[in-house]
């Protein structure tokens, strides 16, 4: 008797019997009446990204049939993407004499380099939905359909701080999945992922709703919602989907030390999509409030030394010269806990509902300073350019050009895994195809000098770099604890 399955027979009957009984308690509860979703929003033609009023379970009524309905239902509304894009064999080729050098061997200057993704078609006409990261940089994309279609598209707009990309297609009719509420989701719902897999095609995996909230700091804008739903490489810009057929998440990033999956992924919420996405089609880009000051979370010794009750809100660490905050009378070691009389969970908190509300709003803040609360207004600007785009304010063809970078606050240190001691800037994002990307600058590096000149922050960070000027730019960058020059030539 072959081994192979003799190891496998347990696990397989165990997997049966635990299938029958999760499609006959959801086939209970649907029965009971005590299974109920909120709908929101406008659904069909009413709204351009439809989203659903709460349509009834799908689900087969019989055992057999499983998730087969749910399957159906959404899997011709995941695409395949392709992207293909140039990048420069050596950054030594920016370097007229080992240009003639590689050249006199045949090397090329240039190279096609393609990648694999997946994506979501929110609307019929031809809008699909993705991760950022997965179009970044591509100079073609290609969408592959489930009923073997290839299709030409474009980027409407992206954005890197949440990750989000809103594609175009030229095909009419397709199908499309509708946007589901997912902040009604809790731990232990269900949930089917559906992707692309290592490139092998559509896949589709089951599991349940691990947690809600999560941040892992590889994006500005992080309130992920985690499964143990199989997410793998090529997977990213998916779908993860409820028993209703709904698009509840995006399925972005995977924590695996091998890079393969161990239960622990990650996708943005559909409602995040739902605010974003719109803006995308009507800019290109996504339009921010913006205070003005670099916060940080409230932990128990902040609270102690700060004279706080228990740990909550954020803590101001600097207020931008010139901004909102600064203009409200907002000063270091001010802790904001409510905006317009709404408590603040933590310093995550701040940032997205600050986001989300439009430039040119007055907000009330309380805060807390000296030991006791007070109330200042601010009337919110727009999120300047070099932040809401991902790019820095540096000087005119820097070779940094391209290179987002914030504040290393202690939360930052910690998720990176560096020394309490480091100081710099972090690196939060690098233009694919950029100078600095080629010298193999990347998103978590931290700079730590300029031409040999330490830096402490961005304002310092900012100013040497506008004294390089148009020249190679020297860096020292800390990478996970272990430092390394990198030097950057502009174009």
């Amino acid at each position: 008797m072959d081994r192979n399955k003799i190891g496998t027979r347990r696990p397989a009957i165990v997997g049966l019997v635990f299938s029958l009984l999760v499609v006959a308690a959801v086939a209970g509860l649907v029965m009971s009446g005590r299974l109920s979703w909120r709908g929101f929003g406008k659904s069909g033609g009413g709204s351009l990204f439809p989203v659903s009023r709460g349509a009834p379970l799908v689900h087969g009524g019989s055992l057999t049939e499983g998730f087969r309905p749910v399957v159906k239902k959404t899997l011709p509304a995941v695409v395949n993407i392709s992207t293909t894009t140039i990048v420069r064999t050596s950054p030594l080729f920016s370097d007229p004499l080992f240009r003639e050098f590689f050249e006199g061997f045949g090397l090329p200057e240039r190279r096609r380099v393609t990648s694999l993704g997946s994506g979501v078609i929110v609307n019929p006409d031809g809008y699909i939905v993705t991760n950022s990261h997965v179009v970044q940089g591509a100079s073609e994309i290609v969408v592959s359909t489930t009923d073997k279609k290839e299709l030409k598209a474009r980027v409407v707009g992206s954005d890197a701080k949440t990750d989000l990309a809103l594609l175009k297609v030229s095909e009419k009719n397709l199908p499309f999945l509708t946007l589901g509420d997912s902040s009604t989701l809790d731990v232990g719902d269900i949930v089917l992922a559906i992707g692309n897999p290592f490139g092998i095609g559509q896949t589709v995996t089951m599991g349940i709703v691990s947690a809600l909230g999560r941040a892992i700091g590889i994006e500005q804008y992080e309130d992920f919602i985690q499964t143990d739903a199989a997410i793998n490489p090529g997977n990213s810009g998916g779908a993860l989907v409820n028993l209703r057929g709904e698009l509840v998440g995006i399925n972005t990033a995977i924590a695996s030390r091998s890079g393969g999956n161990v239960g622990v992924g990650f996708a943005i919420p559909s409602n995040l999509v739902q605010k974003v996405a719109p803006q995308l089609l009507k800019s290109g880009g996504v339009v921010r409030g913006w205070l003005g000051v670099t916060i940080q979370p409230v932990g128990p010794k902040e609270a102690k030394a700060l004279g706080l009750q228990r740990a909550q809100g954020a803590l101001i660490s600097q207020v931008q010269p010139g901004s909102p905050a600064e203009r409200a009378g907002l000063a270091p070691g001010d802790v904001i806990l409510s905006i317009d009389g709404k408590r603040v969970e933590d310093s995550r908190d701040v940032q997205f509902r600050i986001a989300a509300i439009a430039p040119g709003t007055k907000v009330k803040l309380g805060i807390f300073r000296d030991g006791r609360e007070l109330e200042m207004v601010a009337t919110l600007a727009e999120m300047p350019d070099d932040l809401r785009s991902g790019r820095m304010e540096g000087a005119p063809g820097s070779g940094l050009d391209g290179v987002d970078v914030e504040e290393l606050t202690p939360e930052l240190v910690r998720q990176l895994g560096l020394g309490r001691q480091t100081t710099g800037v972090a690196v939060t994002y690098v233009d694919p195809s950029s100078a600095a990307a080629e010298a193999g600058l990347s998103r978590g590096d931290v700079i730590q000098e300029v031409n040999r000149i330490r830096v402490k922050n961005v304002a310092s960070f900012e100013r040497v770099l506008k004294q390089a000027g148009n020249k190679p730019i020297l860096l020292l960058v800390n990478r996970r604890g272990t430092t390394q020059y990198v030097v950057v030539e502009p174009r």
